[in-house]
């Protein structure tokens, strides 16, 4: 039978239509948002608005203009693919402990009444994962495969997530940014068991 040869190729596929669908999800909000009478970034994170606490989870799929979200989208994409590769339950679960983390975080250090949208928290989170993953416990060979990949990311993003912090313009939230990468660092280590060094 050739069934174990196909299975692997139809998992490896289906890791990457989450990060994929996500993405695809927050451009169709967008295009929505084009279309139709009002704005949906009012559904966003309002910092300290007890009624606003759902934008937690909406603040990531929504975004102010076409600008900013195809300024999310290939970062986003890339980041969520490499923690994709851990398979869909890890990616779900990576992307809701950022945005709790994260949206929280940013609920409670912004100006009060401060609304916030935007993939960027996802974005900082997916990097924060990625980069710390080398540390996770897990297979010396697992291990130095994400600390190569940790060292190429660093390399294409690490200034601009750097800046993203310390040096952002007045209306981007660096809140959303730190938080989101706390956040990816967590995750690094929720759920995880120990696994032998090979």
């Amino acid at each position: 039978m050739s069934t174990s040869v196909d299975i692997p190729r139809k998992n490896a596929l289906g890791r990457f239509a989450s990060p994929v669908l996500l993405l695809l999800a927050m451009w169709v909000i967008q295009l929505a948002d084009a279309v139709l009478p009002g704005s949906f970034t009012g559904f966003g994170l309002r910092s300290w608005d007890l009624t606003a606490l759902g934008g937690i989870v909406l603040a990531p799929l929504l975004h102010a203009d076409w600008a900013h979200l195809l300024a999310n989208s290939v970062p986003f994409l890339v980041l969520g693919c490499l923690v994709a590769v851990e398979g869909a339950r890890r990616f779900w679960a990576v992307t809701a402990i950022v945005t709790l983390i994260g949206g929280v975080g940013t609920w409670l250090v912004n100006a009060p009444g401060t609304l916030t949208v935007g993939a960027s928290v996802l974005v900082f989170g997916y990097f924060g994962y990625v980069v710390l993953r080398v540390f996770a416990p897990g297979r010396t060979s697992h291990r130095i495969l994400y600390a190569v990949i940790a060292i190429v990311i660093i390399a294409i993003y690490g200034a601009s997530m750097l800046a993203g912090v310390v040096g952002v313009n007045s209306g981007i939230s660096w809140q959303a940014h730190l938080f989101g990468a706390v956040g990816g660092a967590v995750a690094v280590f929720a759920g995880r068991r120990k696994v032998r060094s090979e």
